[in-house]
């Protein structure tokens, strides 16, 4: 089989793992039960070994189409033919207090008389473990024979046959008839005993509910209404209600560049992409999912090493080892290898994350609830731990495996981690040994002003000694390092149009000319620093060019408004998707822009 483009897929979550539908009817994408357990569908990553479920209607060359249901991320599949209309509607059930992962599937026929062929092939543990399969009544089990012993159930108002190891089914429905899919996890079993078709009818009611609810939560009415809440409603999809924590993309091993090997796994905790989303989450007004996340952040404070340091990054409960590892009997999206699980990055020195950390900490002390005082007893190693660190080389905000260098990011964000827990200090008359950290705040200024100024670019640059640009530096004036109207931040922002920028596109860097990130191959688009650019057009005055960027940024969303890590040279998704970052990135932008149209420059 071929592969589907990355942007042909919608996403449906549960807030304990996400699946991928794709606009053919297949799930090729499904980690189970959790967002960092192995897939029993993989199909995005080997058509032949991966595992799908598939559902297809016999219509020809039928037109294609996918939306959501208003306010919800219950999906719809449609396809249209002259002789005839089928729909399949995708959730994953969410009901108050329960964690049971499951898929309901709803095939329909709305015109005509439309046959229907279905597919269900699990490939258990990433298609690494074999399994058996049962028919019991009304349910097909599945089971695997690998170590981790995973089971599914797939019950269903369509009998079903067994072929191979797959469940298998092939029949007719006239217009107005529909048969129900339920694929649960089959330890807990919640659904037996219960009519099949009732139960989803149910489910179906107190999901679109439930996510009627939490949309209504939103306090967000400003141009691009509903292109925001379907980023909130896509980042909620990546939060755990278990653990509030946030992946950083729904997938993993999805390639940068086609044929490439910048592929990684982005089903895990990073401090820096959730802390981000932290800070959009409470200017939408959703503070009971900022609230979790400061509990996990509170957690992982108390496990700071004994230097007072932090790990960039953690397993969505907390874990601190993320060992990665290659599946090499995986052949890769389009023969992009290797597929990555795990991410060595965990052990990296990343800087940075202690400025965002302490950024989304000092907003949800001011529009959240206080911090506690053992949080703060915690922060105050950590800033100390920043004040003795601050000049060291790191591997980045991009995490390069070429070697650490001092980056300017890195600087940045230390001077934003000491310049917020002064903040923080002084407004809630906190202890901490104030006259040092400025003394250190200081020296971080000066030394970003003198040893990363370029004269010959008129620009910030990369890292220290370098000519080259990064995009990353866009975040100087939105955590108010620098006026968005100094003049060498408008030079900056120049240089940057004039090397970074493709139209409405921004390179990260230029492979080749900036640090070496150690791998081979060319990469996208960055989507999240397209829309950085966007917002510093805003907050500079630019509002008319900064609109424009904005609105075709908007145009290479997929059709269902969602975003990968970047784009390709024709404007195709690459990279993980969907990926909090860029969505992050566009809520930021459509804030700051938003208020600049209506002159409120508090953006």
């Amino acid at each position: 089989m071929s592969y589907q483009p990355i942007e042909n897929y919608g996403i449906i979550g549960n807030l304990e793992t996400v699946a991928l539908v794709g606009l053919d009817g297949s799930i090729d994408f499904l980690s189970f039960p959790e967002f960092d357990s192995p897939t029993i569908f993989a199909a995005m990553l080997d058509s032949e070994k991966g595992g799908r479920f598939c559902i297809t209607p016999h219509l020809g060359h039928a037109k294609r189409t996918q939306m959501y249901l208003p306010d919800t991320n219950v999906l719809m599949t449609r396809f249209l033919a002259s002789t005839g209309v089928a729909e399949i509607i995708d959730f994953m059930p969410i009901a108050d207090g329960a964690h049971h992962s499951a898929i309901v599937r709803r095939v329909r026929t709305v015109r005509g008389v439309v046959r229907f062929q279905v597919e269900c092939a699990p490939r258990f543990d990433y298609g690494r473990s074999k399994h058996t399969v049962h028919r019991r009544k009304d349910a097909t089990l599945f089971r695997s024979t690998g170590k981790d012993k995973t089971a599914v159930r797939l019950r269903s108002t369509q009998k079903m046959g067994v072929l191979g190891g797959d469940a298998v089914a092939d029949f007719e429905l006239r217009a107005g008839e529909h048969v129900d899919f339920y694929l649960e996890d089959a330890s807990p079993d919640q659904s037996a005993g219960k009519d099949i078709g009732q139960w989803c009818e149910e489910s179906f009611d107190e999901t679109v509910r439930f996510w009627h609810t939490w949309s209504s939560h939103s306090n967000y009415t400003g141009r691009w209404r509903e292109v925001v809440q379907r980023s909130a409603l896509t980042l909620k999809m990546l939060t755990s209600r278990k653990h509030g924590s946030l992946v950083a993309a729904a997938t993993f091993g999805l390639p940068e560049g086609i044929g490439g090997e910048r592929n990684w796994d982005y089903r895990f905790t990073w401090i820096r992409d959730s802390s981000f989303t932290l800070y959009a989450l409470l200017r939408l007004g959703y503070t009971e999912e900022a609230r979790g996340f400061m509990n996990w952040i509170e957690a992982r404070c108390d496990e700071l090493a004994p230097d007072g340091s932090l790990q960039i990054m953690y397993g969505i409960d907390g874990r601190h080892e993320l060992p990665e590892s290659v599946l090499s009997h995986l052949e890769g999206y389009e023969g992009s290898t290797p597929v990555r699980i795990g991410n060595a990055a965990y052990d990296q020195l990343q800087l940075d994350i202690y400025g965002e950390l302490m950024d989304s900490v000092y907003l949800y002390d001011k529009y959240g609830s206080p911090i506690s005082i053992d949080l703060w007893r915690n922060l105050v190693r950590l800033i100390d731990w920043v004040c003795k660190n601050w000049r060291r080389k790191d591997e980045g905000i991009w995490e390069v495996r070429g070697g650490q260098r001092e980056f300017l990011y890195s600087r940045l964000l230390c001077w934003v981690a000491v310049d917020r827990g002064l903040r923080l200090a002084e407004r809630r008359s906190l202890p901490a040994p104030i006259v040092r950290w400025r003394k250190v705040r200081n020296a971080i200024y000066e030394e970003i002003l003198t040893s990363f100024w370029s004269e010959k670019k008129k620009a910030f640059v990369q890292y220290k000694g370098a000519e080259t640009l990064d995009a990353a530096c866009l975040l100087m004036p939105m955590v108010r390092f620098i006026s968005p109207n100094d003049p060498r931040w408008l030079s900056t922002l120049d240089a940057i149009g004039n090397e970074l920028v493709d139209d409405s596109l921004v390179y990260r860097y230029r492979v080749g000319n900036a640090a070496s990130d150690g791998l081979k191959g060319e990469e996208g688009t960055f989507n999240m620093c397209s829309f950085w650019y966007v917002e510093c057009l805003a907050r500079s005055g630019q509002l008319d060019r900064a609109r424009l960027l904005f609105e075709k940024m908007l145009g290479y969303a997929n059709h269902l408004g969602i975003f990968s890590e970047e784009l390709g040279p024709s404007g195709e998704h690459l990279g993980n998707t969907p990926q909090a970052f860029t969505h992050l990135g566009l809520i930021s932008a459509a804030f700051a822009l938003n208020r600049g149209l209506d002159g409120d420059w508090r953006a």
